[in-house]
């Protein structure tokens, strides 16, 4: 599975995102000023947008685009990732 053969890239990834977030509320729990906790939440969306990125990546190569799939296998990869690409759209 792909995501288990990428699972330290990612979860250092998800870490640090975390660090991002902790600093977003550490700023809001004190007295935070107004650009810089605006930079931390663009921060945030950032790389969370990264992440995204990657996964999407990895799961059009793995699902989608990898020879010896079906036509089947392909097109529901394809529908169940327009539906997440939707989603997360919103």
């Amino acid at each position: 599975m792909h995501i288990v053969e990428d699972r330290q890239k990612l979860l250092g990834r998800v870490r640090r995102i975390a660090g991002q977030v902790q600093a977003v509320e550490n700023q809001l729990s004190g007295q935070a000023d107004c650009s810089q906790l605006l930079q931390l939440v663009a921060s945030v969306r950032g790389a969370v947008g990264g992440l995204m990125d990657e996964l999407i990546e990895q799961h059009m190569r793995e699902h989608v685009a990898r020879p010896g799939l079906t036509d089947a296998q392909r097109s529901a990869a394809t529908e169940e990732m327009l539906a997440i690409i939707r989603r997360y759209g919103k």
